[in-house]
């Protein structure tokens, strides 16, 4: 086990059988008593070494790949991606979007077989995987939900939104106040966490971002409020779900509710994480007294609480503002941004083209020896029991 500098350590997970034992794989095993909720041994090898309870988690933090969504449709690309993980060490493995209607094409019929195909491409690199959950569609010709919901049931299961100021719908967003939908979410949530996460290379799974959009339709106080405590509840259920495996939640608005969302969040165990890195962006930035402070502010006060895990979009690497009036930053900026600013634990780097080279050469000018997490904080954060490699 490594010793971390809180006196709190990361266990390092076996991933395979002693020599001379003869048994079913490690995966297969663990899978099977996570959810029997059995404790297990074998040979040699303490109990405390892997995960037995809840709260006892695989941890690989560290900068990881985010291939953009269409690539995953593409077999030459993805071959490419591969490649890349093989030659930098310092990509600890891929985080990837699913979209719900992907991954349950019919009301309880569910097909991982995407999730299985990429585990099965990263267990031979030894590099992780963590899973994004698309709730959220930018394309107005998108919906972020299985069709079943199209219903009164489900009040059409998703609401459209425009970009503040704007009457044209930019994409749709989950009615997560209904309880429908806050209940096949869960369901899913439950069928993954029985498949995946007892899964040695199943790092991670997470939410996308709170802000809800500018509805075009204004919503009422009541389903707003309703949104946000779903949301949270969802959150509860998917750390049952995945007793072993870290879970986040992408964070950035409404300021008004981020202080006590985000204190539930570390009552849950749930990471934050946002779907931005802008360096020099007034909102996200903000902190004038007596006004809701922005997301970023949060970030040091949840450090070694709670998993901490922003990402560097294709759009942060063309500005430091939402609002396109900043500057062009390097990537040693945006890295240096998310490891000491918001002393992230993971940090996912969007492949995106134009940029992904200097990504990658970022990464090869990590020194590893001894840290694997590639500067990034390593420490288990105390939401856990303990934390294992």
């Amino acid at each position: 086990m490594h010793e971390l500098a809180n006196g709190r350590s990361v266990r390092k997970w076996p991933l395979s059988i002693p020599a001379g034992k003869t048994s079913l794989p490690l995966m297969f095993i663990l899978s099977f008593l996570v959810l029997a909720g059995l404790p297990w041994t074998w040979g040699a090898v303490d109990a405390a070494e892997v995960p037995t309870t809840p709260g006892i988690v695989k941890w690989h933090p560290g900068h990881y790949y985010a291939p953009m969504t269409f690539m995953r449709a593409n077999a030459n690309v993805m071959t490419q991606i591969y490649a890349e993980l093989k030659a930098t060490p310092a990509l600890r493995g891929l985080q990837v979007r699913f979209a719900w209607p992907e991954l349950e094409p019919g009301e309880g019929r569910y097909d991982f077989k995407g999730i299985e195909k990429v585990l099965a491409e990263l267990a031979p690199l030894n590099k992780q995987l963590v899973i994004l959950l698309e709730l959220k569609s930018f394309n107005p010709q998108i919906l972020p939900m299985p069709t079943y919901m199209r219903t009164e049931a489900y009040e059409g299961g998703a609401f459209p939104f425009s970009t503040y100021g704007q009457s044209i719908p930019r994409g749709y967003n989950l009615k997560l106040w209904n309880s429908g939908v806050h209940d096949r979410l869960v369901a899913l949530l439950t069928e993954l966490g029985k498949r995946f996460n007892g899964h040695a290379n199943f790092e991670g799974i997470g939410l996308p971002e709170t802000a809800l959009g500018q509805p075009i339709e204004l919503l009422s106080s009541h389903d707003t409020e309703k949104f946000y405590d779903n949301l949270l509840d969802v959150q509860r259920q998917m750390r049952a779900a995945f007793p072993n495996t870290v879970t986040y939640q992408f964070v950035n608005y409404p300021r008004e509710i981020l202080p006590g969302f985000i204190e539930h969040m570390r009552t849950i165990g749930t990471g934050l994480g946002g779907p931005d890195i802008f360096l020099e962006d007034p909102g996200l930035n903000f902190d004038h007294p007596n006004k809701p402070k922005g997301i970023y502010s949060y970030y040091p006060q949840m450090s070694g609480l709670i998993p901490l895990t922003p990402s560097v979009m294709q759009a942060n690497y063309d500005n430091t503002r939402h609002d396109g009036k900043g500057r062009v930053p390097t990537v040693a900026e945006l890295l240096a941004f998310g490891r000491d600013r918001l002393r992230a634990n993971y940090l996912f780097w969007t492949r995106a083209p134009g940029h992904f080279q200097q990504v990658l050469e970022q990464m090869q000018r990590i020194p590893l020896q001894g840290n694997p997490s590639g500067g990034l904080d390593a420490v288990c954060p105390k939401a856990y029991v303990s934390c294992v490699e």
